[in-house]
């Protein structure tokens, strides 16, 4: 049902006035391998990413953070940070696009979206305030007439409040987007005040219009979630109509022959990684989509600290298969830069009626036991890869990273075939598929960040400070094995 409106009546720009910068300096950060990114001052960090593509430039919205989260009395400080591309190797970043004013009542400009309409680009976000002690988020917009660099508030601001029945608290990240009739839609984070069931209150509040400037409230596509959904993504991909969504950090998504449902709930959720928040995404060149997140960090930078908001960019690309479900693999544009090495002599570290090697290969016949191999003196930071194949079935089988020796052996990474299920170390992922057939590994150990792609469909991050060795170890347990191309390449300093 059709709700009422709140209408601006008018464009009006907000007079410009000095906007909080927090001595963010775009000119000093690195412009190629931007995976793993965050500016260079220490205090600042890169939060949720708002990737945008438009006449062959990929742009970069992200939130400008500052001491994770704790600005402007702990409601964020956040303000729109800018960096573009047009290959994905070389890019440019900018002064703060959107940014906090001088009024009292913005405590932070959120995560939003933009789009590109006639000779001027619209960017929408939620803002949020403190009112006698309680904290709101309301929509908010601004104009661009410069390509997107450049923002400009509008009025009425805010513009759309929180409906009545919505916890106002909990109103944020819209999504804008046009259908193919020319009409504009918002998706816009909610959660109910009276939901059918307790706890599960989360919806995506559904606006549109037909002139980006009068807004009402429709149908919503998405209801019933334990938790807001925020940050959420809506993309046609050819035959397939895809709604992304994050409930804390973790990125859910649906799949659909029809434009708003109803939807298919993929098996296999390939955005979910516990050190990748709120994915979202945009094309690229020759029907490629990348999809971008931030890594947060860990508390007090140990290997069991919680999750911190605010770190790093992440990114990915997205791969849809056959049957319209999304895959991930390492963008390899963005990686770091690389040289191959030659392969270390490999070990046996178990007796040779379990494990046999030869030059790269490894034969591993380990019922009943627990085959190892070992590698000695690798560079601090490198990229191994390798293919693995399974015969029959096993318990576990992987390698230990950053190893110093057998009774300080690392972090460990498991694949279990019979699970469905990869571990890098104390982080993992679920329902994956083809664990008992040929697998693909390929790892990135590069400062605290341990990258694992499998099979180039799904991929998990883990950021583990503390253990610094060298070594490396191969391990089938209970099961056999071959282990075979493995190539090892140094990340340049």
């Amino acid at each position: 049902m059709k709700k009422q409106l709140f209408i601006p009546l008018l464009f009006i720009t907000i007079s410009s006035m000095a906007q909080v910068v927090k001595d963010y300096n775009p000119s000093i950060q690195r412009t190629s391998h931007l995976q793993y990114f965050k500016p260079v001052e220490e205090h600042l960090f890169s939060g949720d990413c708002m990737p945008y593509y438009h006449d062959g430039t990929f742009y970069l919205y992200w939130l400008l953070d500052e001491g994770h989260h704790a600005g402007l009395d702990g409601l964020g400080g956040h303000q729109w940070a800018l960096s573009t591309t047009t290959d994905l190797i070389h890019w440019k970043h900018y002064p703060v696009a959107l940014g906090i004013d001088n009024e009292e009542w913005e405590k932070s400009i959120c995560t939003g979206s933009v789009i590109a309409e006639g000779d001027k680009f619209y960017a929408f976000y939620a803002t949020r305030v403190k009112e006698e002690g309680k904290v709101h988020e309301q929509l908010s917009y601004a104009i661009s007439t410069d390509g997107g660099y450049h923002y400009q508030k509008q009025e009425p601001n805010p513009f759309y409040y929180a409906p009545e029945e919505c916890i106002s608290r909990d109103f944020r990240d819209p999504k804008v987007f046009k259908d193919i009739d020319g009409l504009f839609h918002l998706f816009v984070s909610g959660n109910l005040k009276e939901p059918s069931l307790a706890g599960f209150g989360g919806y995506l509040v559904h606006l549109v219009s037909t002139d980006l400037k009068n807004w009402e409230e429709i149908e919503s596509p998405l209801g019933g979630q334990r938790g807001t959904p925020e940050c959420a993504d809506y993309f046609k991909w050819n035959d397939w109509y895809y709604l992304l969504y994050s409930i804390g950090g973790h990125t859910y998504y649906l799949m659909s022959k029809e434009a708003y449902g109803p939807w298919i709930y993929p098996e296999s959720q390939a955005l979910i990684e516990y050190f990748g928040s709120v994915y979202k995404t945009a094309g690229f060149k020759d029907g490629r989509r990348i999809a971008v997140a931030y890594s947060p960090c860990r508390k007090d930078d140990k290997d069991n600290g919680d999750r911190i908001w605010g770190g790093t960019i992440l990114f990915r690309e997205l791969y849809q298969e056959p049957d319209g479900t999304l895959s991930t693999h390492f963008l390899k544009e963005v990686l770091p830069a690389m040289d191959p090495i030659s392969t270390p002599v490999i070990e046996i570290a178990s007796p040779v009626n379990i494990v046999s090697v030869s030059n790269d290969f490894i034969q591993m016949n380990a019922s009943g036991n627990i085959g190892v191999a070992s590698l000695a003196g690798l560079p601090e930071n490198y990229r191994i890869s390798m293919k693995i194949e399974p015969d029959g079935n096993y318990e576990e089988l992987g390698l230990f990273l950053r190893a110093i020796d057998k009774n300080r052996n690392g972090y460990r990474l498991e694949l279990n075939a019979d699970n469905h299920t990869v571990l890098m170390h104390n982080t993992s992922i679920q329902a994956v598929k083809d664990l008992e057939k040929t697998i693909i590994l390929d790892v990135i150990v590069y400062g605290e960040f341990f990258d694992v792609s499998v099979n180039n469909k799904r991929s998990v991050l883990n950021r583990l400070p503390e253990q610094k060795g060298n070594n490396l170890f191969f391990y089938v347990k209970n099961g056999n094995a071959v282990i075979r191309d493995i190539k090892i390449q140094k990340i340049k300093d």
